[in-house]
């Protein structure tokens, strides 16, 4: 119990520790994970055989990740998907495998140990990358779907790779490996002894036992469990419904994460799929974070010194590698400018499942043990490399990219009553209510398929970087009353509303902001209107609130019309003291002001009576002067 306690503690406090530090330096918590590791095992040895154990453990957050993938894929958005994902995702990973393996075959490897390299480098980290694409904000742009998409692609196309390594064992490696089904694994199996046709009859049985039972009886059960009103119980049956369903494809010599994958796609149409995912996300996170520190852990920094030319040889050779494949495949997929250089940057590395598979082939006599280990570390430094990917993309890409795009911006051909630059959620709306009451609009985007789509759908669209002074000046900004800036970057935003400011001092402008802190931004820069994205509908849930309260729905209009008026004053008044070098908690005539308005608003709120007269004075247009009584 002691060591059991000891080794908990010292997993926990290492997680504890590296993984917000990591975040904190931008380095995302898998690489986090795996420097907890490197510290706890190699620099302090305070774990040592131990983590091979654990980790075949941990790998059931392998499996748990496939079955939240699978939670995700509605058929009808995987057929949406279906042009990147079958032609970016399949492509990728067929050409790498193909190049991969022949670069292997050159230096010597046997066919089936080369094919097997190319599975585990053809994938790519979707931990990391995924979350560093959200955290820049890059996930909406052609080169972030284009990312997701391979991704995806990449995660499906792990189980039939599960599937394919036990055909590639070698009889002399025999005497290395654990066996199918490694960590997950059971003593007694339905299939021993039987013949091939026989056990794929058990093996469709299987699989079609999953989708029915995940169709028919998971429902009635949860529902019975549900309205037992105990959510402990609730998360154990999801955790039963997880290992039963790998431990039956265990029994019949199928992947665990197969299994577990297709009863996720059966139950997303399920009412209890939201409750699934958050039951199932903290037991995934924790197994996955344990599983990469015993990776970490199991790194042996003296094979890499004593191999350190080969490794890190083959480590920049498979990112150049995978890198040049995925710089044809955006040629090919009309990916241009910087959508182009993040979808390639971001997917060169290889990624978590590489760990994954690498073990499975040593547990599965495909690869020999110190060639695992010699690919294990060229795995973890393509990770430990892509935060660097990142910041060449950002310092040196984006820069060249914004002066000189792949595309050429279109000729501007058209003038209008007002100009609309981004044409995503916010700015369509802005653009179909200006256009239905007579407006003639000039639109403006950076996304190439969402110009060329909207073109399509008979919206005149310009492809363009409206932070160009020249592209705003085409787009009529000394014609134009009005300019709205909707786009999510929010550098590129702030330039297009000080130059239009510089060049238009009497022109009305509104803009989109994400937070408060963009409004400050946004009123320096000379905006007349900003709107926080989130703002309205937040004012009109809460004037639901109150009406769920019993008050009248005209009163409840009133109080918060109130609301909105004392909030946009006193943002104005704030906006004087905001300084973005000091946080907010620590601006103290900030956080002063702040109080001050909040219990103005307060008193104001509480004193009905009194001020709706002055709620419902009467509006006039910008500009307008108004009549004294």
């Amino acid at each position: 119990m002691t060591g059991l306690l000891f080794q908990a503690f010292v997993y926990l406090c290492a997680a504890v520790i590296a993984v917000p530090v990591a975040k904190r330096l931008g380095l995302g918590s898998v690489l986090g994970y795996l420097i907890a590791g490197i510290v706890i095992g190699p620099v302090l040895g305070l774990v040592g055989s131990e983590t091979e154990g654990i980790q075949h453990i941990a790998e059931f957050g392998v499996v748990m990740m496939l079955f939240l993938v699978g939670l995700e894929l509605e058929p009808r958005t995987l057929w949406t998907m279906r042009n990147k994902l079958l032609g970016l995702g399949g492509l990728q990973v067929g050409v790498t495998i193909v190049l991969v393996m022949a670069a292997a075959m050159a230096l010597g490897q046997p066919a089936t140990i080369a094919l097997a390299i190319g599975l585990v480098f053809s994938l790519s980290s979707t931990a990391i990358v995924l979350q560093t694409l959200n955290e820049k904000g890059l996930m909406k742009s052609d080169g972030g779907q284009s990312s997701f998409s391979v991704l995806l692609f990449q995660d499906i196309a792990v189980i039939p790779m599960l599937a394919l390594i036990p055909l590639l064992a070698l009889p002399e490696l025999a005497h290395h490996g654990d066996g199918h089904g490694g960590g997950h694994g059971a003593e007694f199996s339905l299939i021993e002894g039987l013949a091939g046709w026989q056990v794929a009859i058990v093996n469709i049985a299987a699989i079609a036992a999953v989708i029915a039972g995940g169709h028919y009886l998971s429902r009635p059960m949860f529902r019975f469990i549900a309205a037992s009103k105990l959510r402990e119980i609730f998360t154990a049956a999801a955790l039963l419904l997880v290992v039963a369903i790998a431990f039956l494809m265990t029994l019949v010599g199928l992947s665990p994460a197969l299994g577990t994958f297709l009863a996720g796609v059966v139950l997303a149409n399920s009412e209890f799929r939201h409750e699934l995912e958050s039951d199932i996300e903290p037991f995934k996170g924790l197994l996955l974070g344990l599983f990469f520190i015993t990776v970490g852990a199991g790194i042996d920094f003296t094979l890499l010194f004593n191999n350190a030319a080969s490794v890190f040889g083959l480590t920049i050779g498979l990112m150049v590698l995978k890198a040049a494949v995925l710089l044809g495949l955006a040629y090919m997929f009309k990916l241009r400018g910087a959508d182009q250089w993040l979808f390639t940057l971001a997917l060169a590395q290889a990624g978590e499942f590489g760990f994954v598979l690498l073990s499975f082939t040593v547990q599965n006599s495909v690869i020999p043990t110190d060639l695992a280990d010699l690919l294990l570390l060229v795995v973890a430094l393509s990770m430990l490399l892509t935060p660097a990917l990142f910041i060449l993309f950002d310092r040196v890409v984006l820069p060249r990219m914004d002066k000189d795009q792949g595309r050429d911006a279109d000729e501007i051909t058209e003038k209008g009553a007002a100009i609309i630059c981004g044409m995503g959620r916010f700015g369509q709306v802005i653009n179909r209510v200006l256009k239905g009451n007579g407006y003639e609009t000039v639109v403006l985007d950076l996304s190439a398929e969402t110009v060329d789509g909207f073109n399509r759908f008979g919206i005149r669209t310009f492809y363009g970087d409206a932070s160009r002074p020249d592209l705003l000046g085409a787009a009529g900004l000394e014609e134009a009353g009005l300019l709205v800036v909707a786009i999510d970057d929010m550098e590129r935003a702030l330039e297009i509303v000080k130059h239009a400011r510089r060049e238009r001092p009497d022109l009305h402008i509104v803009a989109r902001a994400r937070n408060r802190h963009h409004v400050y931004e946004f009123y320096k820069a000379g905006a007349d209107d900003i709107v926080r994205e989130t703002f309205d509908s937040a004012v009109r849930a809460s004037r639901y609130a109150l009406e769920a309260f019993g008050i009248h729905p005209h009163e409840a209009e009133k109080l918060v019309t109130m609301f909105e008026n004392h909030d946009r004053d006193g943002i104005r008044r704030l906006a004087r003291l905001y300084d973005p070098d000091i946080p907010a908690f620590e601006n103290e005539p900030y956080m002063k002001l702040a109080r001050e308005i909040q219990e103005e608003m307060e008193d104001a709120l509480s004193d009905r009576p009194s001020v709706h007269d002055e709620v419902r004075r009467a509006w006039l247009p910008p500009g307008a002067k108004a009549q004294d009584d």
